[in-house]
């Protein structure tokens, strides 16, 4: 089920405003559950909207692609397992670098470690 709500999500954040009601599939391919909860299926449609994934109850992968209202081209590709949803795309945002000072303090404290106490 989370396999479902989570593509359609993301087909819905693609297609949110940008909807062309003439577009056309392209090509659609679905490879339902086999025995072993393998899965897959991919898309395209005429306004570019592309969408791929594939699963097992280990986890998930997929991508997809299309353009942006502002008319960039936008690609994600993601992984979703035990351990989370790992979305990878060049539009997503990035922390920004830790401090030069930062990185000297954790330096430090990790070389000079506080005194332990004589537990009596």
């Amino acid at each position: 089920m989370f396999k479902y709500v989570l593509c359609l999500a993301l087909i819905g954040c693609a297609c949110a405003d940008n909807i062309n009601k003439d577009a056309q599939i392209r090509s659609f391919q679905n490879d339902a559950s086999d025995a072993e909860g393998n899965y897959q299926f991919a898309y395209e449609t005429s306004n570019g909207i592309q969408v791929q994934e594939a699963g097992n109850p280990s986890g998930v992968r997929g991508a997809l692609a299309y353009v942006s209202p502002e008319g960039e081209q936008i690609s994600l590709s993601y992984t979703a397992d035990e351990e989370g949803y790992h979305p990878v795309g060049d539009h997503l945002p990035t922390p920004p670098p830790v401090p030069a000072y930062v990185l000297r303090a954790i330096e430090y404290i990790r070389t000079h470690p506080p005194a332990q106490k004589d537990e009596q």
